[in-house]
C-alpha cells in the first residue's frame, strides 16, 4: 500500500491569503470599472455601481471557492512555479466567467470590457500576492549570498542544458548548498554571451581554463549526462589541468526521472577518463543460458566474482550459490543481493576450494548447471614470496573445482583467467596458465563444456592500483609508481563481467576467450591523471616516486601467446585463442609432480612450474632506484588485439 506525507500548511497563512484575496477581489472588481471609465469616478454609470454593489459578495465567495478548487492554499509558495502560474490563471478565468455568468442570470449589468478588466487585474493582483513571497526571498538569498560570496564554493558548470537549469535552480532555492555558480560553459556558440538564470554563459571549451583563473573557480561540475566517452574526456582532460575539484551529473535516464541534483552529484572518476565508449553486450544471450538454471560462483565475495553474482542475480537464475573463504565479503554480496533482489533463491556458502570433501559435497547437495570458477590467489608480488600457495590455491583448487563439475554433470565451466598467464614472468601468472591448460584437457575428457576467459586488469577491483593511488593522494602522498613506462589494459568490473558472461554464452568447449582491453594506459598517467582530480600538482602538491619493478611485474602485459592466433566472435570485443596442443599424460605426470611439490613445501617449486609452462621465465629484474618525478619521455610499446 502506497503511503504519501502531506505537509501541513499551517492556519494562519491560509486566514492571512484568504483576507488578502478578499481584499484583492473587491479592488480589482472596482478598479476594473474605474479603468473602463478612464479613472475618473464621477463618470461611472450609477446602474452599475449599485451592480458592483449588488454582486460584491457573491463574486467574492465565488471567485474563493474557484481560488480552492485550483489549490490555491494547498501550494508551498516559496517554491512557486510555472504549475502554480497556470493554477491562478485558470483559477481567475472561472472567476471571471463565473462572475458574468451570475451577473447574466441575476440581472446586473457590467460593461463588456469589465470581465476583461477584471480578469487581467485580478491574475496579475493574485500573482504578485503569491509570487513576491518567492521574490522576496530570492532577492533575500542574492543579498546573502553577495555577504557570504567568499565563503561559498566559486563553481563552473559545464553544460547549458536541462542538468544544468536543475542544479541552477537548486542552488537558487536552497539556503543550505555552499556552491556559488558563477559562469558556465557550453561549445554552442550561439548561446555565449547571454545569461541563465542570471548566470553568464562565458564561452565554449576553449574558455574553461581562463575562466577558472576569471572568476575563482574552485570546483567544476560536469552537466552533460547524454555526453559520449570520446567528449566527457576531451573536456575533463582540460578540466583536470584547472587544479579545481570536479563532479559530475548521473547519467541521462536519471535524468529524465528528475533525479538530477547536487546532492546526485558524483566525483569524476578515473574511469570517465579512459576515452572509450562502454562496452555492450547481448543481453538476451546472457539470459538464454542463465535464466532458470543453478549457477555457482567461487570466489563471490571478490571483485569479479562479486559483480559475477550481481549480473547473474538480474537474469533470472533458478538458484545462485556463492562460495568464499573469507566470510566478511560473503555476508556483504550475500546482503546486497537480499535487499536488491528479495525473490533470488540464494545460497552462500563458506569454504576453500582447496577442500575436496566440502567441494565434492557442495557440488552433490546443489547440482549446479554452471560454474563461474573466479577463486584464486590474484596479487603477483605476494605470490613471488608464496609460490606454494598460489600452486595449492590456484591449480589445486581449479582441479578439485573442474573435476568435481565432470563428476556431478555441470553443462559448463568457466574459468576466469588473466593476461598475466601469456608469456608468465611470474608465479601467479603461470599458475593461471596451468589452469588454462588443465580444463583444455577435461574438456577433451569431460561432457561438461569446459572454458577460459582471459583479460586484463580492472579498475577499481581489491588491491588494484587505482584505490592504492587514493589512499596515497589522500595520506597527502607520496604516489609510487614502479617504473615510468609500465602499461597495462584497464577495464571497469562491470565491463569485465558482462564479457564474461556473454563469453560463456558462447562456450563450446575448451576455448579460451581474450577480451578486447582497448587501448593500454600507462600506470603514470593514471597517477598524475588522479592527483589531478583530486584537485592536487602532480610534482609539487603530491610527490610521485619511482620504486622499480616488483617480483615478478612485466613492463607490459600481452593477452594472446600469439598475435595470429585467433578467431573472431559475434561479439567485437570477444576473441577465441586458437587451442594450443600439448601432451597430456606428460602434462598429467608433471601436474602432480608440482602438486606434490607444493604440499612438502618445495624450495624448487618455480622449476617444476617451468617444466609445464615452457613460456614461463622467471623473474630477473631489479627493486631499481627511486626516483622523482620529471616529465621524461618515452616510447609506449603497444601489444594490441
Amino acid at each position: 500500500m502506497e503511503t504519501r506525507n502531506f505537509t501541513k500548511i499551517p492556519l494562519n497563512r491560509i486566514i492571512a491569503l484568504v483576507l488578502m484575496d478578499v481584499m484583492c477581489i473587491i479592488v480589482t472588481s472596482f478598479g476594473a470599472l474605474y479603468i473602463r471609465y478612464e479613472f475618473s469616478f464621477k463618470s461611472i454609470d450609477a446602474i452599475f455601481l449599485r451592480s458592483y454593489e449588488h454582486i460584491m459578495v457573491p463574486n467574492v465567495l465565488l471567485t474563493l471557492a474557484f481560488f480552492v478548487i485550483w489549490k490555491l492554499y494547498k501550494s508551498v509558495w516559496r517554491y512557486a512555479s510555472a504549475n502554480e502560474l497556470i493554477n491562478i490563471i485558470l483559477a481567475a478565468t472561472c472567476a471571471s466567467v463565473g462572475q458574468l455568468v451570475f451577473c447574466t442570470v441575476s440581472g446586473n449589468r457590467m460593461p463588456r470590457s469589465y470581465y476583461v478588466l477584471y480578469w487581467f487585474l485580478l491574475t496579475t493582483a493574485t500573482c504578485c500576492i503569491r509570487f513576491g513571497y518567492r521574490i522576496l526571498r530570492i532577492i533575500n538569498n542574492k543579498r546573502a549570498s553577495m555577504v557570504e560570496r567568499k565563503q561559498k564554493v566559486s563553481t563552473m558548470i559545464i553544460g547549458a542544458g536541462a542538468a544544468c537549469n536543475m542544479i541552477l535552480k537548486e542552488l537558487e532555492s536552497s539556503q543550505y548548498l555552499n556552491l556559488c555558480a558563477r559562469c558556465i560553459i557550453d561549445d554552442q556558440p550561439g548561446c555565449h554571451g547571454k545569461l541563465m538564470r542570471g548566470v553568464p554563459i562565458v564561452g565554449g571549451r576553449d574558455c574553461i581554463l581562463d575562466a577558472v583563473m576569471q572568476y575563482g573557480i574552485d570546483e567544476i561540475i560536469f552537466a552533460i549526462p547524454s555526453a559520449d566517452n570520446r567528449t566527457k574526456k576531451e573536456i575533463l582532460d582540460i578540466c583536470k589541468e584547472s587544479g579545481c575539484k570536479l563532479r559530475t551529473v548521473p547519467g541521462t535516464y536519471q535524468l529524465l526521472n528528475g533525479d538530477v541534483s547536487v546532492s546526485a552529484l558524483k566525483e569524476v572518476e578515473i574511469e570517465d577518463l579512459l576515452g572509450r565508449e562502454p562496452i555492450e553486450v547481448n543481453s538476451e544471450e546472457v539470459l538464454g543460458y542463465v535464466n532458470g538454471r543453478v549457477v555457482l560462483v567461487t570466489g563471490g565475495g571478490g571483485s569479479i566474482g562479486g559483480e559475477l553474482c550481481r549480473q547473474i542475480a538480474a537474469h533470472n537464475p533458478r538458484q545462485l550459490i556463492i562460495l568464499d573463504i573469507y566470510e566478511n565479503n560473503a555476508y556483504e554480496i550475500q546482503q546486497e543481493l537480499i535487499r536488491k533482489y528479495p525473490e533470488l533463491n540464494l545460497a552462500v556458502l563458506i569454504g576453500s576450494v582447496r577442500n575436496t570433501n566440502r567441494v565434492n559435497g557442495i557440488f552433490e547437495t546443489y547440482r549446479p548447471e554452471i560454474v563461474y570458477h573466479a577463486a584464486a590467489h590474484k596479487h603477483v608480488p605476494l605470490m613471488e614470496e608464496s609460490p606454494n600457495e598460489a600452486v595449492k590455491n590456484n591449480v589445486m583448487g581449479t582441479r578439485r573445482v573442474a573435476m568435481a563439475a565432470d563428476r556431478y554433470g555441470t553443462d559448463r565451466f568457466v574459468l576466469i583467467s588473466t593476461d598475466k598467464a601469456v608469456n608468465p614472468t611470474n608465479v601467479m601468472g603461470a599458475s593461471k596458465r596451468i589452469c588454462e591448460m588443465f580444463i583444455q584437457m577435461m574438456n577433451q575428457r569431460s561432457k561438461t563444456n569446459f572454458v577460459a576467459v582471459r583479460f586484463g586488469n580492472v579498475l577499481g577491483s581489491n588491491g588494484s592500483v587505482i584505490p592504492l593511488f587514493k589512499q596515497q593522494i589522500a595520506e597527502g602522498g607520496p604516489v609510487t609508481v614502479t617504473d615510468p613506462e609500465i602499461i597495462r589494459y584497464f577495464m571497469t568490473i562491470p565491463e569485465a563481467v558482462s564479457l564474461v558472461l556473454q563469453a560463456g554464452a558462447y562456450a563450446k568447449g575448451g576455448e579460451i576467450f581474450v577480451l578486447d582491453m582497448g587501448e593500454p594506459v600507462k600506470i603514470l598517467d593514471l597517477a598524475v591523471n588522479l592527483i589531478k582530480l583530486s584537485g592536487y600538482k602532480p610534482g609539487e602538491d603530491i610527490e610521485i616516486k619511482f620504486t622499480g619493478l616488483r617480483p615478478g611485474e612485466k613492463m607490459y602485459e600481452e593477452l594472446l601467446m600469439q598475435q595470429d592466433n585467433l578467431d573472431k566472435t559475434a561479439n567485437r570485443m570477444i576473441f577465441v585463442e586458437k587451442p594450443s596442443y600439448f601432451n597430456e599424460e606428460i602434462f598429467e605426470r608433471q601436474l602432480e609432480k608440482l602438486i606434490n611439490a607444493a604440499r612438502e613445501e618445495s624450495a624448487d617449486i618455480r622449476r617444476d612450474i617451468q617444466d609445464i609452462v615452457s613460456t614461463y621465465h622467471a623473474w630477473e629484474g631489479g627493486a631499481g632506484n627511486e626516483e622523482s618525478l620529471d616529465h621524461r619521455g618515452g616510447k609506449l610499446h603497444r601489444h594490441c588485439l
